[in-house]
Order: structure tokens, then sequence, then C-alpha cells
């Protein structure tokens, strides 16, 4: 096991999402290394998840998002309306390898097996023709990151909940939740500290504290003010970019295969964004169906024979050839599970 050596890792910068001037870098390992940081997974993961907080989401089975979001929403409800909404800048590729390796031999006492988790954090990087040892981080995109990036926020999980802070964390994504403004400044400063002695920096426009009875915080790709929940400004804006270039006046194809296209995106988005407000999904279930107007419109103005127009085509039109609505979709969801994540 002590013998097998990495190869470099790839590395590509990928556009983030709902911010077409900004990117990340993301690891490509090779297919050997995946199978190798699999079966290392598959040990060690057993060993730390149980110890991993409750209220850390990302990356666990059982788990997920709409879980973390379940207890934000649960306790904005309850009256904790300050929110402490932090930014880890740049966190897998600053998490210092040898606190993280001690945090490790903590927990795992196999020598061979801790050298072999060494040789994937020291493995190199390739990007164009440079290839490089970074110094610091995980690799993005490798198997191994998700857990290892839990087990060093754990200590934060963990020391929060015993000071009787509110913290909901996904990843490196997190929100402490404050009954009042000199509880989250407490909070924030705590944050502020631990993130320092940790080797870590906070965001410096991103990190703030949000009173969301006036104000807005993001999180998980949800926007929430008050007891109003909408998708975020970029997630939405992604979504309608891909519907833009689905519904084009010049594109080809039958509506029934237009519409089936259409379907695919829409019911993963809708999948989860299904606690937002509901007049999210009625505007855009209206802004689709007038760009499929517009485009049946030109097709019948080039061949008005082939094409007749059905009265401005009626909502039904779009309904017999098999669109997806999400106003329809989330009034069934409201109806079988009374809004509940």
């Amino acid at each position: 096991m002590t013998s097998y050596r990495p190869s470099a890792v790839r590395r590509v910068e990928i556009p983030k999402p709902g911010r077409p001037n900004e990117t990340r870098p993301l690891g490509i390992p090779t297919v050997r290394d995946r199978v190798v940081q699999k079966a290392i997974v598959s040990v060690i993961e057993p060993i730390l998840d149980h110890q991993f907080h409750e209220r850390s989401f990302g990356f666990r089975h059982g788990r997920g998002a709409h879980d973390a979001l379940r207890i934000v929403e649960q306790k904005l409800q309850e009256g904790y309306v300050y929110v402490v909404d932090a930014d880890l800048k740049g966190y897998f590729d600053t998490i210092p390898k040898d606190v993280l390796m001690k945090l490790l031999k903590e927990r795992i006492s196999d020598t061979r097996l801790l050298q072999l988790i060494q040789s994937f954090l020291d493995q190199k990087i390739m990007e164009e023709l440079r290839e490089w040892t970074p110094i610091a981080g995980v690799p993005q995109g490798a198997v191994l990151s998700p857990v290892l990036s839990n087990l060093y926020l754990n200590p934060l999980d963990h020391k929060m909940a015993d000071r009787g802070f509110e913290m909901v964390r996904y990843a490196d994504d997190f929100v402490v939740l404050c009954r009042s403004e000199s509880e989250a400044v407490s909070a924030l400063a705590m944050i502020r500290d631990w993130v320092e002695s940790a080797g870590l920096t906070l965001h410096p426009t991103k990190t703030r504290i949000v009173d969301s009875r006036t104000e807005s915080f993001a999180f998980l790709g949800y926007s929430f003010r008050g007891e109003k929940i909408y998708p975020r400004r970029e997630s939405l804006a992604k979504l309608k970019a891909r519907l833009v270039k689905l519904t084009a006046r010049t594109r080809p194809g039958s509506i029934e295969a237009i519409c089936m296209e259409l379907n695919s995106v829409l019911r993963g988005w809708f999948y989860y964004f299904r606690h937002c407000r509901w007049t999210i999904f009625a505007d855009l279930d209206s802004k689709i169906r007038s760009r499929l107007r517009r485009l049946l419109l030109r097709r019948h103005r080039n061949n008005p024979l082939r094409l007749p127009r059905q009265e401005r085509w009626p909502n039904d039109y779009f309904a017999k050839a098999g669109l997806f609505s999400l106003r329809e979709a989330h009034n069934r969801f409201g109806q079988s599970h009374q809004g509940h994540y």
C-alpha cells in the first residue's frame, strides 16, 4: 500500500454557477487514483462519520441540502432572525495539510493508510504545461476531499453547538441563526477566532450579520427574507439562460420534442427548489409558454398552411404537448407535503 504513488491531478477552471466572470479550480484525477481514493473513503468514512456533528449535512449518507434548509427555515420561524452568513475564502485550497493529518492521526492508527492519504494530499497539480505541489489544501473534485473537508470543520461544529449557537453547515457553506444581534456578534467573533487559529480565512465582504426580517441571505441556492423563500438570484439566472437556449425561435424539432427537453430541465430544477414561493413557478410557467408561442408564431408566418394559428396557442395546447407545469407541480407538492421539507 505504501508503494503506491498517485499521478498528477489535471486542474481546470470551471465557471461558478450564476457567475460567468468567476471560476473555481477543479482537479481531475486519473481513474486509477479515483479507485484507490474510493477504497480509502470506504475505510475511513465509517470511522469519522459517527464523530461528525448532527448539524453537518454535506457529503454524508442519508443527509442532504433539504435537511439543512429545513433546519434553517424552522429556526427562522422560531424567532432566530439574526443570521451570521459566513463565507470561507478558497476553503478547499487553503486547508493546512499538517493540521488535517493531525486530526486524522487522532482517529486512525493505521500508519500505512495515513501514509497513503498523505501521498494524495501531496499530489502534484498539472495545469497546461506547468506542474507543482501545493503547500496546502485538498483538491476539489477528488473522491477523498469531501470527507476530509468535513473532518477539518468538525471541531467548529462542536464548538459552536457547545456554546449554544444554532449553526447549520453543508460542506464549507454555513450559517448561524441567533435570536438577537448581540448574540450574532458573539457568534461571528467566535467564528473569526476559530477560523484564524485553523489557518483559514473568512471572505471580508461576503461574511456578514443579517437581520432576515429586512434583508435577505442566501444558503444552498435559496434566498431567505422574512417568511418568503425564493431561489437565489444566480440560481434563477442560470435556469433562465438555459430556458432561453431551449426555446429559441429558430430551433428545429416538434413542439412535443422541445417540451420533452424542457421537462428534463424543469423537473430537476423544481425538485430542488420546490419549497420556494409559488409566484416564482407561476411566473416561470408564463415566460416559458410566452417564448414557445413566439417560436410557433415564427413557424406560422413562415408556413401558415403547415402550421395554422390556433387562437394564440392557449395553455391547454402546451399541456397536451406534454409540457411540465411548475405551478401545478408546486400545488401537488403543497397538498401532499403541506410545504414541509
